[in-house]
């Protein structure tokens, strides 16, 4: 019998899952606003970082590459990844944490460390003296958030599965094995199994559920578009990431995308940017480079949702119950995707870790949401 599954969230996360996992369920995703991928997937200042993250993160992120590179035919119309490479770039200050990264990343092709010269002939608008030493990542790109998200979703639709939006989930029950989800304005839909893929709301739904909570935590992250200097083409530029991740900014539409990278606690919510994140981000830019902000062309925030470890919740909830986590993918989400839709839905239909995965050394007790109370267990 065909499992009827209900993915509440339709961000990046959900409805690359619910595509993959049409193809042998019923689906539906549920979104509480009325587009699919309006808070953290369409606020993404997505990049192809090989290098980013922790070990987990990063060996979701090689397992995404084939299909970015090779989405299957009729995905989307124009390449997903355009290649850009990366500068982690360091002050004299910094170079016991640019010597973590390489020693974090060892072994991994396409890393190398290079000198001020190097860097300043891909990004030369840094101040004299500013910088020390720099590691470049030349298996980086930007990635196509939109052409990404449409594709899953057209993907989705072709397998029979809907997506219904302004659905805001007011309770959860479970009788008899089927669970009843039912709406703020009173639609009710049933399914079998219950996935939470509701980013910044997913400990919040998952009380709802009467499920225990993750320990997620919501964290808001700022960013602006600035104009380019005047006569200079940045489109060519590489994407420069502060070695302690305090700064990073890349080319964006013909003008310089810049964000403090901050983390500030948050409430789910509607993230909108503070007028002191923004200047703290003009200031870090105007203290490392000689690039001037008169004018902030556009400004926003969005929330980046995080495990204590920093690693995401995926799998079946601790009570056995159907509800499945696929929440906490922090600043991941999209360059993971692929390979997190592909986990997500051979775990939820039981078949555990594909062999392709486990290739890449993914491993579901690094991600289950039992490896809290295992932890908390072994503290006691």
């Amino acid at each position: 019998m065909t499992r009827k599954v209900v993915i509440v969230g339709g961000g990046m996360a959900g409805i690359s899952l619910a595509a993959v996992l049409s193809a042998e369920a019923e689906v539906v995703v549920l979104e509480r606003e009325s587009t699919p991928g309006y808070h953290a997937t369409g606020r993404s200042a997505a990049v192809y970082a090989p290098a980013y993250g922790n070990r987990t993160i990063r060996a979701l992120t090689a397992a995404s590459r084939d299909f970015f590179e090779n989405p299957p035919e009729g995905f989307a119309a124009s390449p997903l990844l355009e290649p850009r490479h990366v500068m982690f770039f360091a002050r004299q200050d910094q170079q016991e944490t640019l010597a973590r990264l390489l020693g974090e990343t060892a072994g991994q092709q396409g890393l190398r460390e290079v000198n001020t010269s190097a860097v300043l002939e891909q990004i030369p608008c840094f101040r004299s003296g500013y910088l020390h030493s720099a590691v470049e990542d030349v298996t980086t790109s930007d990635i196509d958030v939109d052409a990404l998200l449409q594709g899953y979703a057209r993907q989705l639709r072709r397998n029979g599965g809907r997506i219904v939006t302004d659905f805001d989930v007011k309770a959860l029950n479970r009788q008899n094995s089927v669970w009843t989800i039912t709406s703020t304005d009173g639609r009710a839909l049933d399914a079998d199994i219950v996935v939470n893929a509701a980013g910044a709301w997913a400990d919040g739904l998952a009380v709802i559920a009467g499920a225990a909570p993750a320990g997620l935590t919501p964290l808001r992250r700022t960013a602006i578009t600035i104009d380019s200097p005047a006569g200079v083409d940045v489109s060519a530029w590489s994407i420069a990431i502060d070695a302690d991740e305090k700064l990073y900014f890349k080319p964006e539409a013909g003008r310089i995308l810049v964000s403090p990278a901050d983390e500030t606690p948050s409430e789910p919510c509607d993230a909108q940017p503070e007028e002191l994140d923004i200047a703290i981000c003009v200031d870090r830019l105007q203290s490392a480079t000689d690039l001037s902000v008169r004018h902030i062309s556009h400004k926003w925030a969005g929330l980046r949702t995080f495990a204590p470890d920093r690693t995401p919740v995926v799998g079946y909830d601790k009570a056995d119950n159907g509800f499945f986590w696929l929440a906490g993918q922090g600043g991941y989400g999209i360059q993971t995707a692929p390979a997190m839709a592909e986990l997500a839905a051979s775990l939820v239909l039981g078949k555990g870790v594909p062999e392709r995965l486990a290739a890449f050394d993914v491993r579901e007790e690094d991600l289950s949401p039992h490896r809290f109370t295992t932890a908390s267990e072994s503290r006691s």
